[in-house]
C-alpha cells in the first residue's frame, strides 16, 4: 500500500485552508458603496447620556455615549414601489446580525481606553438607500486637562471619531445642522463639582502614511469648575499663609534707630511659617497630582509664598540682626528703610496674588 508523505500533505492542506480563509473573509466584507464615486461621506455626530466620573489626576473620564453615523448605500434601497414603506429599525443582537451584510463605516472612537463596559447597536434602514447607525457605548475615555486658570478652569471631555483603516480618499467624515442638534448632553447628565455646557464638532484629520490623511470628528463636551469647595480648601490657606512673612516684618518695631524684638523671635514665625507651607504643598499636591507640573495658579501662589518667606528672612538678617544699613549709612537711614520695606512687600505681594487670581478668572 502506497503511503502518501505526511509533511506536503499538510502544507497542502494548510494552503487550501488559507485560500477558503481569504474567500470567506472576502466574501464576508462587502466592498464600499462606489456608485456615486469615492469619498464616501458619512455624517457622523455623538451625544454624552451621563458622566460617571472625571480622574484629572489621570486625564480619564468615564460616561455613556451615543455615536450615530449616517450614510448612502444604494444597495440597501427598496423596489421603486416601497418607497412610503417605513425604515427598517433592528437594535441589539439582530442589529449586529444585519451589520454582517452590509458595509459598514470602520469609526472607532480612537480615545478609547481599555474594553467598553457596555456595547449596544441600533441600525436603520431606509428605502431610499439611507442608512443610520446608533452604537451606545459605556467607557473609559482619555482627555487632556488644562488647569492653568484652576480654579476657574473649563476643561474638555473629548469623544474621538476617527476612520484611521480608510484614507480620507476613499471616506469623509462631515457633519450638519442635525448632527450638531444631535450632538449634546442628556438633560440628566451630571457631574459633581462641575457644571454641563454644550457640545461642539470639529473637524481634525489625523496624518497617515505617504502624505494621506485619515478623516476624523472631535466632539468635545464642555464642562465648568464650580470653584466654591476648591476655593474654601486650597486658595484661602494659600492667601492666609501670605501673612506669615508679613507678620514677621510688622510685629517688630524700632526706637532710634534701634530693633526692639530679637531676631531669634522673628526667625522662628518665619521658620514656623516655611513648614506650614510645605505641608500645604504637600497636601495640596497630593489631591491634586496634575497641579504639579506647569504654570497655575496654584504655583503663582506657592513661588509667591516661599519669596515672600524670604524675603522676610532676609530684612530681619539684614536689619535687625547686622544692622547692616545702620553700620552704612545710620541708624535713621536704616528706620526709614525698615518702614519702606514694611509698606512694600506686603503690597507687592497684595498687587501680584490678586494678579494672579484675576488672571484664572478672567
Amino acid at each position: 500500500m502506497t503511503m502518501v508523505p505526511l509533511r506536503p500533505f499538510l502544507v497542502c492542506l494548510a494552503s487550501l485552508l488559507a485560500l477558503f480563509a481569504f474567500v470567506t473573509a472576502g466574501l464576508a466584507a462587502p466592498p464600499l458603496p462606489r456608485d456615486k464615486g469615492l469619498p464616501i461621506t458619512v455624517q457622523a455626530g455623538a451625544s454624552v447620556l451621563s458622566i460617571e466620573s472625571f480622574d484629572e489626576n489621570t486625564g480619564t473620564y468615564r460616561a455613556t455615549v451615543d455615536l450615530r453615523l449616517r450614510w448612502n448605500d444604494s444597495r440597501l434601497a427598496a423596489p421603486a414601489d416601497a418607497g412610503g414603506a417605513p425604515p427598517e429599525t433592528l437594535r441589539g443582537s439582530a442589529a449586529e446580525a444585519r451589520m454582517k451584510d452590509i458595509w459598514i463605516p470602520p469609526v472607532r472612537i480612537a480615545n478609547q481606553t481599555g474594553e467598553a463596559l457596555r456595547s449596544e447597536y441600533g441600525l436603520r434602514i431606509y428605502p431610499s438607500g439611507r442608512a443610520e447607525l446608533l452604537h451606545r457605548v459605556t467607557a473609559d475615555f482619555t482627555v487632556g486637562v488644562d488647569v492653568q486658570r484652576f480654579p476657574f478652569d473649563r476643561q474638555k471631555l473629548t469623544i474621538e471619531i476617527a476612520a484611521d483603516t480608510l484614507t480620507t480618499a476613499e471616506m469623509q467624515l462631515r457633519f450638519d445642522q442635525s448632527d450638531i442638534d444631535f450632538s449634546r448632553p442628556s438633560a440628566n447628565a451630571e457631574l459633581a463639582g462641575w457644571s454641563i455646557g454644550l457640545i461642539d464638532l470639529k473637524s481634525a484629520p489625523l496624518p497617515g502614511w505617504y502624505n494621506g490623511s485619515h478623516a476624523r470628528i472631535v466632539a468635545a463636551l464642555d464642562i465648568k469648575r464650580q470653584p466654591g469647595l476648591v476655593v474654601a480648601s486650597i486658595f484661602i490657606p494659600l492667601l492666609a499663609s501670605l501673612l506669615i512673612p508679613l507678620l514677621a516684618i510688622w510685629l517688630n518695631s524700632m526706637e532710634d534707630g534701634v530693633f526692639q524684638v530679637d531676631t531669634y523671635e522673628m526667625v522662628n514665625i518665619i521658620i514656623g511659617g516655611l513648614f506650614a507651607v510645605i505641608a500645604l504643598n504637600f497636601t495640596v499636591y497630593s489631591s491634586y497630582t496634575v497641579l504639579s507640573v506647569g504654570d497655575n495658579t496654584v504655583n503663582r501662589l506657592f513661588a509667591l509664598n516661599y519669596i515672600g518667606l524670604a524675603s522676610a528672612l532676609f530684612v530681619n538678617i539684614l536689619f535687625s540682626r547686622f544692622n547692616v544699613i545702620a553700620r552704612l549709612f545710620g541708624p535713621y537711614v536704616q528706620e526709614q528703610a525698615y518702614v519702606t520695606l514694611m509698606w512694600t512687600i506686603p503690597t507687592l505681594i497684595l498687587v501680584l496674588a490678586t494678579a494672579f487670581m484675576l488672571a484664572a478668572y478672567v
